[in-house]
């Protein structure tokens, strides 16, 4: 009979793969292939994401692997925007494009798809970015130009879901937030070494396991993978969770202490740790749930107090503003306010820490004196 792990020892072991439990002293590199990709919709998010994770971490670090293209953005998992290791996205492109032709084909893109043989288009739009970069809006410019009376912006999209198109440095560029319309784009260089399922699943459960097939699947958008994870099922070490669920996990990896002491991190939107399963109980309660994910697509900055979500965060001009879900005890609010203030010193030096909330929530007496603030938002 497999092993019953119990939700806090699901808990801490996905903190400590997540390096979340203390923050490593590896680089970004290592962090980020570790992680197999960040969510990069909004160009400053992964700065955050590494921020909780590394010791002494410099945004000019992160900078410069894009710069020489050991970390670049495209559209990956999910088909949403991440950062990933040159070399790595390589690697999982080839795996994770059928999700990606998928959302291609979605109702969102019919106005200026409907007729087109979008295979077609997807030769058009590496004839067009053969050899040179083009910006998205100069792609887009093109593109209504070949299919005239269609959306060029909407061709544009489609083109980057279905061709391996990298997005330049300026589009992860620390500043601004929200997407930069003349973003500029090139095709990735052709590399060999596609990854497969099996060896996808096992990068998987090195950063997010024990974990069930569904969890692959909600990280990854790929379906009907239970045949893989039944392929390696001689290779893996099975559990249950307290649901019955089964959950699997690397033979010789180490599960945490479930009564290990954790301390509190604030996390960007949209960060590897809500959104690398399907069943995200492990660290957030399916009734702050709507709080933290509350439609759109979106999820919010957050942060972990004894390794769960226990509120949501956002800068609006000059303030951090902290909003717990239920009163703090004092040596917590101790604790959140001054991992706050390490995150408004990272986001602008002398950034304003202040706490809103639910009647009976204490302010913690604690952050800075008053900045200009990088005019943070929750998230798309």
């Amino acid at each position: 009979m497999d092993d019953v792990l119990p939700l806090r020892t699901l808990n801490r072991t996905l903190l400590e793969r997540q390096f979340l439990t203390e923050r490593t002293g590896r680089g970004a590199a290592e962090v980020v292939e570790r992680l197999v990709a960040l969510q990069g919709q909004e160009p400053n998010w992964p700065y955050l994401g590494l921020w909780a994770r590394i010791a002494d971490f410099r945004r000019e670090e992160l900078a410069a692997l894009l710069a020489d293209g050991r970390v670049v953005r495209s559209a990956s998992l999910r088909s949403t925007q991440h950062l990933s290791g040159g070399a790595d996205f390589g690697r999982w492109r080839p795996l994770l494009q059928p999700v990606l032709d998928r959302t291609s084909r979605a109702r969102y893109f019919a106005p200026a798809t409907d007729g087109l043989d979008l295979d077609e288009l997807a030769a058009t739009g590496r004839e067009l970015l053969a050899g040179r970069t083009l910006s998205r809006q100069g792609l887009a410019v093109e593109l209504a130009t070949r299919y005239p009376g269609r959306d060029g912006r909407l061709l544009a999209a489609v083109v980057q879901l279905r061709v391996p198109v990298l997005h330049g440095p300026d589009s992860s560029a620390w500043g601004g937030w929200g997407t930069r319309p003349n973003t500029s784009l090139a095709l990735a260089e052709q590399r060999p070494g596609e990854l497969s399922a099996g060896a996808a699943v096992l990068r998987y459960l090195a950063a997010f396991g024990p974990a069930g097939v569904k969890d692959f699947q909600a990280w990854s958008g790929l379906t009907r993978t239970r045949t893989v994870f039944e392929e390696l099922r001689p290779r893996l070490r099975a559990y249950r969770d307290e649901r019955g669920t089964e959950l699997f996990d690397l033979p010789d990896a180490v599960l945490a202490d479930p009564d290990r002491p954790v301390p509190v991190r604030f996390l960007p939107a949209y960060d590897n740790l809500l959104l690398g399963h399907a069943d995200r109980t492990r660290v957030l309660a399916d009734p702050d749930r709507p709080r933290v994910m509350p439609g759109s697509a979106r999820v919010l900055p957050t942060f972990l107090l004894d390794g769960s979500v226990a509120g949501t965060w956002a800068v609006d001009g000059a303030e951090l503003r902290v909003t717990p879900f239920r009163p703090l005890p004092d040596a917590a609010a101790g604790e959140v306010a001054a991992e706050a203030g390490r995150l408004a010193a990272f986001l602008a030096p002398g950034q304003r820490v202040s706490f809103t909330g639910e009647p009976g929530t204490r302010e913690p007496a604690a952050g800075g004196p008053a900045a200009g603030g990088p005019g943070l938002r929750p998230g798309r």
